[in-house]
């Protein structure tokens, strides 16, 4: 037998156990925690896990990497709630800002948030508010300007400390008036007042003074007193 054909038939050396594993290690994926993020095409999705005090958010991608804190963009006004869905966009990935919340944890309430002024106009149309149950307004001052204005309630309560009206004409249509005061002062140039039926005065005392004349007419007139009746004047003429 020749020397080539010896070494052919001589075994082959073991394989090392270390190297098959490494191998196979190398090509396992890494970790999502690890693994580079995908390449920035300019906007994508995250998840609020933390509202700061001054506005900004702290989102988690959708698809991985680290965290943004970014401001809230002035075109979204829904203010952003933890666990909501939101869609943040920027030039760079390390820049970017959040412009809109896509989905909100809690659908059962909303908030409106500006850091300045808001004006709502609508140059050929109109504005109007729609409530299911309650609508209601807080503010340290309130200005209403309008021609022309129309109040329909069914019920209504208010309360306040003070109520100054100025009109030029003020009528007031109703089936019953009541007014309970501890004090009322009318100030009118003239004044008329018509009853049909009945009216009653009760006081503890009744003071009534003419410049002029006084003068007191009815078919059936009745002045009766239980101590004093007294009628002084220059000239008394009766019958």
């Amino acid at each position: 037998m020749t020397r080539h054909a010896i070494r052919e038939q001589r075994p082959l050396p073991p394989v090392d156990d270390h190297e098959g594993e490494m191998q196979a290690l190398l090509r396992k994926p890494l970790p999502a925690s690890i693994a580079s993020p995908p390449p920035w095409t300019g906007s994508a999705l995250g998840s609020i896990v933390r509202v700061l005090e001054d506005g900004r958010c702290i989102v988690e991608p959708q698809d991985g990497g680290e965290r943004w804190q970014c401001p809230r963009a002035a075109s979204c006004l829904l203010s952003p709630g933890v666990g909501d869905t939101v869609l943040v966009a920027g030039p760079q990935r390390d820049h970017v800002y959040l412009i809109a919340v896509i989905t909100q944890a809690d659908t059962g309430s909303a908030e409106l948030v500006v850091d300045g002024d808001v004006t709502l106009r609508s140059r050929h149309g109109s504005v109007a508010l729609q409530a299911q149950t309650r609508l209601a307004m807080a503010a340290p001052a309130l200005s209403l300007h309008a021609q022309k204005a129309l109040l329909d309630v069914g019920d209504m309560d208010y309360r306040g400390a003070e109520v100054r009206v100025t009109t030029l004409v003020a009528r007031f249509v109703g089936r019953t008036c009541e007014a309970v005061l501890d004090r009322l002062s009318v100030l009118t140039r003239s004044s008329f007042r018509l009853t049909e039926e009945v009216e009653q005065v009760r006081a503890g005392q009744i003071d009534y003074q003419a410049t002029e004349t006084m003068r007191l007419h009815a078919k059936n007139t009745l002045v009766t007193s239980k101590a004093l009746v007294k009628v002084d004047a220059d000239q008394i003429h009766m019958g």
